[in-house]
Order: structure tokens, then C-alpha cells, then sequence
């Protein structure tokens, strides 16, 4: 049987979601704005756009441009990082380069490479694979930096070669550091998917909210502003269960009270 506290978890971000909407239904209903529905207005409008077949193909495009440009950081940053975590020469060669390209905005740098491929899939997914490789490539390099010298002498020791020392003892010791960069990059995967459907205008759910703002539908560009912001929840939630049950070793406990006697 659940106890009270853990019911009142579970519920919690229900409960967030639900005051979030009702502090959005009021302040709709006192600025009398047309350009500002109240959040019953978005809601009515949700079940439209997801029963329109159009609508869903776009949503779904963008689901697979972003889970292309996710896949391809993932693939090629975690071992960039680690190396960059273990090699002095490695660090020294990106290092420089990542400090210039990581404050610029990815979307700023989605007019040049229109220029040299297009407004087609290619380019958004590349803007994406910017948007996630770099977290990614910080938390791999930071998590590949604290494994104890210790543990690769051992392994030295045991016979193993460089390349076996960095698969089987520094990726997992990494593991929830590396993890945790993959999270921060499925949030911006998301951001800069919207971004540059925004910007490169062809589909996906990006293109429907700005048509939907052209036309001065603003129930529909607030239900889209719903939707993605479901997407990203539904998204985060299925990652998390992935990764507790990958470093459920690493996790804390508190099952054991604290005792000061």
C-alpha cells in the first residue's frame, strides 16, 4: 500500500501542471487580451491539431529529426569527451575549438549552413547535433576526468590495453556523469528542433506554430506551446527510467534515517 508521502510525490507534478494552467486561466481572464487565450481555449484546441492527419506528420518529422540528430551527438561525442578526459593532448587540440563554437546560438548559425545545404532535414538535424553534442562532450570529459588513477593502474596492471582500459573501466565509471550530459542534451535536442523549424520553415511542429501565428490562430499556437511542452515531459520521463535502471548503482539512498544520538 502507497504511504501518504509517496502518494503526495506522485502527485506533485501533477498538482504543478495543474496550477501552472489555473495561474494561466486567470491571468487570461483579467488581461482580456485576444492574443492571449485562456488555457481552456489551448486545450479545446488540442484534440484538432492531433486529429488532423497533416498535423501528425509534421509532429512526427520532427520527432525523427531529432532523434537522428540526438542518436549522431550521443555516437560522437561520449567518446570525444572521454578522450578529452584522459588525454592531455586531446583537450589541447578541441578544447579551443569548443570554447569558440559553444556560446555561439544555434540558431544563429542556421542562415550560413541554409546557405551551403539547404532548408531541408539535413540542416535542422545538423543544428540539432550542435545544440546536443556539446553538453554532452563537457559531462563525458568531466565524468572521464574524476575515475581514480588508481582503477587504470590496476587494470595496466592486469594487461589491459589503453583502449581496453577506456571501454571497461572509464566509460562505466563515467556512465551517470555522461548521463546526465544526454539529458541536458534531449532538452536542447527538443529546443533546437522547434528552433529551426522556426527559422527553415518547410514542416515539422516548429512550422505549425508559426503558421498558426501568422494566421492569428493563438489558441493553436498556445496548444502547440502545450504539446511540445507534453513532448518534452513524456520524453524526460522515458529517459529517466532508462537511466536509473542504467546507474542504479551509482544512486544515493536515504532509506536509512539520519541519527544524531
Amino acid at each position: 500500500m502507497m504511504t501518504p508521502a509517496a502518494l503526495v510525490r506522485r502527485a506533485a507534478p501533477v498538482l504543478a501542471c495543474i496550477g501552472l494552467l489555473a495561474v494561466w486561466q486567470v491571468a487570461s481572464l483579467a488581461l482580456k487580451n485576444d492574443s492571449f487565450p485562456t488555457a481552456l481555449e489551448a486545450i479545446r484546441a488540442i484534440p484538432d491539431i492531433l486529429g488532423d492527419r497533416e498535423s501528425l506528420i509534421n509532429i512526427l518529422a520532427s520527432l525523427r529529426r531529432m532523434a537522428i540528430g540526438f542518436g549522431i551527438a550521443v555516437l560522437l561525442s561520449i567518446p570525444l569527451g572521454l578522450l578529452m578526459g584522459r588525454s592531455r593532448a586531446v583537450t589541447a587540440f578541441f578544447n579551443p575549438l569548443l570554447m569558440v563554437i559553444y556560446p555561439v546560438p544555434k540558431a544563429a548559425l542556421m542562415p550560413i549552413i541554409m546557405l551551403w545545404l539547404g532548408v531541408g532535414d539535413v540542416t535542422k538535424t545538423l543544428v540539432i547535433f550542435l545544440g546536443v553534442s556539446l553538453p554532452v562532450i563537457y559531462h563525458s570529459f568531466e565524468g572521464a576526468k574524476a575515475v581514480e588513477e588508481k582503477m587504470l593502474w590496476s587494470g595496466a596492471a592486469m594487461g589491459l590495453s589503453p583502449l581496453q582500459r577506456l571501454v571497461r573501466i572509464v566509460l562505466p565509471a563515467a556512465l551517470p556523469e555522461i548521463l546526465t550530459g544526454c539529458r541536458t542534451g534531449l532538452v536542447l535536442a527538443l529546443i533546437t528542433m522547434i528552433t529551426s523549424e522556426m527559422i527553415a520553415r518547410q514542416s515539422g511542429a516548429g512550422n505549425i506554430l508559426f503558421n498558426a501565428l501568422d494566421m492569428g490562430q493563438y489558441d493553436t499556437v498556445f496548444a502547440m506551446i502545450i504539446i511540445v511542452g507534453a513532448m518534452g515531459i513524456c520524453l524526460d520521463a522515458i529517459f529517466e527510467r532508462i537511466r536509473a535502471r542504467l546507474v542504479r548503482w551509482s544512486e544515493p539512498q536515504f532509506d536509512m534515517p539520519l541519527s544524531f544520538s
